[in-house]
């Protein structure tokens, strides 16, 4: 059964994800109105084999690709041949669903060096006496 590889441990059966051949818009004269080379790539977040919680970051994520029921929306139509627009929303979708699988670190607060923190005030210090050396040249008139 062919495949979506995400990575090494994810992929997605292709036949979870629903297709529609439609007409690309913009430049390409007569033949635009004849031939469906864009696609449409609708693929069922809630109903899909992914994990659990791969599925509720994806449920989270912020994109508008996604919809208010759990489908992405993919339209793919900057190509003029439909395999190439085929391939690059199936590209499109292995990248969002990519995002969703990154874990973000936490991130833990940490103190500065004790060592660090003296060189930063001798830094200080030195730059204050500097400037107090710049005042004005008095004039013995």
């Amino acid at each position: 059964m062919p495949v979506l590889k995400i990575n090494d441990k994810l992929s997605v059966p292709l036949d979870e994800i629903e297709w529609q051949a439609i007409r690309a818009q913009g430049a390409g004269g007569q033949n635009v109105n004849k031939v469906s080379s864009a696609v449409h790539l609708r693929f069922d977040i809630t109903a899909s084999s992914l994990p659990d919680w791969v599925k509720l970051k994806l449920l989270d994520l912020k994109d508008k690709r996604i919809t208010k029921d759990g489908v992405v929306v993919i339209k793919a139509q900057q190509f003029r041949k439909q395999d190439k627009n085929y391939d690059d929303a199936l590209k499109r979708l292995a990248i969002l669903i990519r995002e969703a699988t990154v874990v973000i670190k936490a991130r833990r607060a940490t103190r500065p060096s004790r060592n660090s923190v003296r060189n930063r005030l001798e830094s200080k210090t030195r730059h204050s006496n500097l400037k107090a050396t710049r005042g004005k040249v008095g004039r013995d008139d």
